[in-house]
């Protein structure tokens, strides 16, 4: 059963959320809040799987309510999803970095909704497709800055490829299939890296292959 908490300060959206996900014989809304405080309070209470939380809110926005569940050792199974109408690159990189494994515009179809709720839930990072695109296009458009403290140096080569190849978007397959090892292998490399650059997911791991340098898109 995937544990859902549904933070938005409008009682319609959450109402419209809960009533898509109360439809699901494996997902259960355990809790609602109507701001970034609330959120936390609740998240502490029912330890949630997924945190679905809207971006603007009184009180405490959602990117602080997201840094501060990602900063709590307590709450480190909590994934948060960032909900919002706005597809907006601040909000996105905001997002990304403040520790959200996902973000979604609320325009989002019902059934890709619901698919998004699973994936975040077993870890995997969740984007849009248009704001991957881009995520992307800023590195593609604009110098990398290249952090010194990265921690890029604890990598083995192995584990530098895999997390190259999580920035392209591939999947653990995909990139067990490039590397020529097991699934298993790749997703032990990915959690290895995941852990040495204190990344908290996937999503978080993309943003520092690209801040890193150790990812560089295309620009075709």
């Amino acid at each position: 059963m995937i544990r859902v908490l549904l933070v938005d300060d409008q009682p319609l959206i959450r109402s419209g959320f809960r009533a898509l996900l109360d439809l699901e014989d494996d997902i259960e809304v355990v809790a609602e809040a109507a701001d970034g405080s609330e959120c936390l309070a609740l998240a502490r209470e029912h330890l949630p799987d997924i945190a679905l939380i809207d971006i603007q809110m009184p009180v405490i926005d959602g990117i602080e309510a997201t840094r501060r569940i990602a900063a709590d050792p307590t709450l480190a199974q909590v994934h948060v999803v960032i909900l919002t109408n706005y597809g907006l690159d601040e909000y996105v990189f905001n997002a990304l970095r403040a520790g959200a494994a996902g973000f979604l515009v609320k325009d989002i179809q019902p059934e890709d909704f619901l698919h998004s709720v699973r994936v975040a839930a077993r870890g995997d990072a969740l984007l849009a497709p248009s704001i991957t695109r881009r995520l992307i296009n800023r590195y593609v458009n604009q110098p990398l800055h290249i952090a010194a403290d990265t921690g890029l140096d604890e990598l083995t080569s192995r584990e530098r490829e895999a997390v190259a190849l999580v920035a392209q978007g591939l999947s653990n397959h995909q990139i067990a299939e490039r590397m020529v090892i097991s699934p298993l292998t790749a997703k032990t490399h990915i959690n290895r890296a995941m852990a040495k650059l204190h990344a908290r997911d996937r999503a978080q791991l993309v943003v520092l292959a690209y801040e890193s340098g150790l990812a560089a898109p295309r620009s075709s």
